[in-house]
């Protein structure tokens, strides 16, 4: 699994996500993506993508638990 921010110094989460599901020996890593801004439109965009999830900081153990159990499975 890959737990990226949206924001990084080189790319966002994003292209990140991207760049992972367009490799064939990526793809099949789950990505989930965070960020302190809550951009719905952000959000679809990563999610119909492919990334497994999307949280909105500040993250909860909660969220974390439910990402790691629903991806995991």
């Amino acid at each position: 699994m890959i737990i990226t921010d949206y924001w990084m110094p080189e790319m966002t989460g994003y292209e990140l996500l991207k760049k992972v599901k367009e490799s064939s020996n990526l793809k099949q890593i789950p990505v989930v993506i965070m960020s302190s801004e809550n951009v719905q439109t952000r959000i679809s965009r990563c999610l119909e993508e492919g990334a497994e999830d999307f949280l909105v900081k500040p993250v909860r153990a909660s969220d974390v638990s439910r990402v790691f159990s629903r991806v995991l499975r």
